[in-house]
């Protein structure tokens, strides 16, 4: 890589980062070095990109104008880069952001083949039930499942993720099986649903229940539920992606099935104000394609 291009890799990654060392770091460099070549750059446009402090690493106005153009003219070079290296090969890193769930249970399975199609790529699983800033983070593309806030990013709609509710054969035999949503009153339901604020809802016939829940274990990822349902705990209220292996080894067995909870939309986002890297948009079309023949 030229020093000119690095220097210009090395700005978007900082903008991203907010960090010269980790920057620098995903890059090979020191943190010296890495302040080196962006001064080195704002000496050459004659501006200062970043505002710097003890605490913070911010862009400029200057350093934002100057990102919204250099940004997806790198994306266009690696495009051209990669084509020249033949077609369908994909290097790098690419930067995947999902929940700890997603990527245990449906990515990594789906990943073997992608791997060997494109061996000189590396992926990076950037695993947070929590909402990523996904520029910040350096992330190229989400996986999402649920109600998204508004943004300007690029979404691409991947799958749908019905939702249910379940429990241990244990638990049922002990505690009894309920008959109706209203049931649920009388049993602790341990919430694998982000954003469900405890509540579950379902509906029948037209007619719709929405019941207050609660537990004597809660935790803020899918895998804790779903455990604590396998325990036996209490009945677990989740998705069919976080719990399929359970429902399939018999480890939890699904209950008011002719009730609908509806489903959580899975898309995949590419980050506002990033030309979408050749890979992301080549794992989207991997992962959505084997959604539909491997479900």
């Amino acid at each position: 890589m030229t020093d000119r291009l690095l220097a210009l890799t090395l700005f978007v990654r900082v903008a991203h980062t907010g960090s010269f060392s980790r920057a620098g770091k995903d890059l090979g460099l020191s943190q010296p070095s890495a302040s080196r070549h962006i001064a080195s750059l704002e000496r050459e446009v004659g501006a200062a990109l970043f505002a710097r402090s003890t605490r913070a690493v911010v862009l400029t106005e200057a350093g934002a104008d100057y990102l919204a153009k250099v940004e997806p003219a790198l994306a266009i070079l690696e495009e051209a880069t990669q084509a020249v290296h033949g077609k369908g090969v994909l290097r790098g890193v690419l930067r995947i952001g999902l929940s700890p769930s997603m990527a245990i249970r449906e990515v990594i399975p789906r990943l073997p083949a992608f791997i060997a199609k494109h061996p000189a790529l590396r992926i990076d699983l950037a695993m947070d039930d929590g909402r990523q800033d996904l520029i910040r983070s350096a992330i190229d593309v989400a996986i999402r499942s649920g109600k998204l806030e508004d943004s300007s990013a690029t979404l691409r709609r991947v799958g749908s993720n019905p939702l249910l509710i379940a429990a241990s054969p244990a638990y049922l035999k002990r505690a009894g099986y309920p008959k109706t949503p209203n049931d649920l009153s009388g049993h602790p339901v341990l919430i694998g649903v982000p954003g469900s604020n405890g509540v579950c809802c379902f509906e029948k016939n037209g007619r719709t229940v929405s019941i207050k829940v609660e537990a004597p274990l809660s935790g803020n990822i899918n895998e804790a539920a779903v455990a604590g349902g396998v325990a036996g705990i209490g009945i677990v209220a989740c998705s069919l992606w976080g719990c399929r292996a359970e429902l399939k080894s018999g480890a939890l067995v699904q209950i008011l099935k002719d009730w609908n909870m509806g489903a959580a939309e899975v898309n995949a986002i590419f980050p506002a104000g990033r030309g979408a890297k050749l890979a992301a948009r080549a794992f989207v079309e991997h992962f959505a394609k084997n959604l539909k023949t491997n479900p």
